[in-house]
């Protein structure tokens, strides 16, 4: 059987005009990295839960399990999802 192991939840807040969101999005499909995405524009009180946790109204923010990432840190994504 093989070995299958359980990938991290992955939440992306964005905005549709964010590009580094857009790329976060790609490099994270690219990866087989399934995830939520969360439009801040759109749903207020994802924003507000975004600023709480992050003190920054920037984005994209990516939660990774209980970790919180501001930006597209590459380095970190990979590390976090275990990706080669």
């Amino acid at each position: 059987m093989p070995d299958i192991k359980k990938q991290l939840s992955v939440v992306v807040f964005s905005t549709p005009a964010c590009p580094w969101c857009k790329k976060v999005k790609s490099y994270l499909k690219s990866h087989s990295i399934t995830f939520k995405d969360i439009d801040v524009s759109r749903d207020v009180n994802a924003a507000r839960d975004m600023v709480r946790r992050t003190g920054q109204q920037g984005v994209p923010v990516i939660l990774i399990g209980n970790r919180t990432i501001v930006g597209f840190n590459k380095p970190l994504i990979n590390k976090l999802l275990e990706i080669k």
